[in-house]
């Protein structure tokens, strides 16, 4: 038992270590802040010939897996250079593959980007108020020494076979 006579004694035992509890606890490291990843710049725009070939690639991709496609790529600014609607492709696609070849040069990242910080929720959801930020997986930035010069937007099959459509679009011009 404590006595009021000892109390000045428990205190200091307290104050100097000899007790537990939040009094002496110390205080939590400050939490590391990791640099954010370098933001691509941006490049020359892609020429025609580019994006012709990154539609090729990409229409041979869409024919392998045997899905019809749209495809558009679009300059760092988001303003079509070059489009091409396979047959029998949804018409939907042609204003989608638009939407996500705009979105992935505008805001220079894979629409994928969008779409699984969406499906984690919370503050993400504040994406759906950014104009042209299309959430949805096909639309991939065209880079070309480390420099987005545009992008690819794939639309007429799920998300999976429209961002492997997109991967094979971006390998018809390399990086």
């Amino acid at each position: 038992m404590v006595s009021v006579r000892n109390m000045p004694i428990v205190i200091a035992a307290f104050a100097f270590g000899g007790g537990t509890g939040a009094a002496i606890a110390q205080a939590p490291a400050p939490a590391v802040v990791q640099a954010a990843p370098a933001v691509p710049q941006y490049g020359e725009s892609v020429n025609l010939e580019q994006a012709r070939r990154a539609i090729a690639a990409a229409v041979a991709e869409a024919r392998r897996i045997n899905v019809p496609m749209a495809i558009a790529v679009v300059d760092t600014s988001g303003s079509l250079v070059a489009f091409e609607k396979m047959d029998n492709t949804q018409t939907a696609s042609i204003l989608v593959a638009q939407d996500k070849a705009m979105s992935a040069a505008m805001y220079r990242r894979p629409t994928k980007a969008f779409q699984d910080a969406l499906a984690a929720g919370g503050a993400n959801l504040r994406i759906l108020t950014l104009p042209n930020a299309n959430a949805v997986e096909g639309g991939v930035p065209l880079t070309q020494g480390g420099r987005i010069i545009g992008a690819i937007g794939v639309s007429g099959g799920s998300p999976d076979q429209d961002s492997a459509v997109a991967a094979g679009g971006v390998a018809g011009i390399g990086r």
